[in-house]
């Protein structure tokens, strides 16, 4: 109970229950459970380019020749490429920082994979960069830090919109996501 307890989103009732479900079930349920997790800590690693999770030395979308290899979306984690490949539409590659930058937290630029993301753009052939961190203050100050690295290089910077969810109701909004549609509004 006390290690399921220490995963994230996993309270004391619910490590409870899950130790439970283990003991009655069958031994060979929680053998397999404890190979699984076993294999993910030995088998799974960043990859080398991109910095998301793999078993091989690059991921699957960095050797996928299918991908447009000049446009590079950031990311702070490997969740947020997850998210993006469930929408399907982007065709690109990714980068993962790792994070954010934190300072109150003594997360700095060292922490995080901003070196690898700027060696990528100095090898050439990366057209755009999207900055798709957080909308947060770390997030954005990620953003903003990484964009002044790279102003110097012929990359387009770029960041996704925000804004008012599709199907959403004015009223129901907060003050930050209506200053952001407005700031990002666009011909009709």
């Amino acid at each position: 109970m006390e290690e399921f307890g220490k995963l994230p989103g996993i309270g004391p009732k619910t490590a409870e229950r899950l130790t439970h479900f283990l003991l009655a079930g069958e031994r060979r349920q929680a053998l397999d459970l404890a190979e699984a997790l076993q294999a993910v800590s030995e088998q799974v690693r960043p990859c080398r380019e991109c910095f998301n999770l793999t078993e091989g030395e690059v991921c699957s979308l960095c050797s996928d020749p299918r991908r447009d290899r000049s446009l590079i979306c950031v990311v702070e984690q490997p969740k947020d490429v997850a998210s993006l490949e469930k929408v399907g539409t982007f065709k690109g590659l990714y980068h993962v920082l790792g994070g954010r930058l934190a300072p109150l937290e003594n997360i700095g630029p060292e922490h995080l994979s901003i070196d690898a993301l700027v060696s990528r753009v100095q090898r050439g052939g990366v057209q755009e960069i999207i900055l798709a961190t957080n909308p947060t203050l770390e997030g954005d100050g990620t953003a903003l830090y990484i964009s002044s690295l790279l102003t110097n290089y012929p990359v387009k910077l770029t960041k996704l919109a925000r804004g008012l969810p599709s199907g959403s109701v004015l009223e129901f909004a907060n003050s930050q996501m209506l200053s952001d549609a407005l700031e990002g509004r666009r011909t009709f």
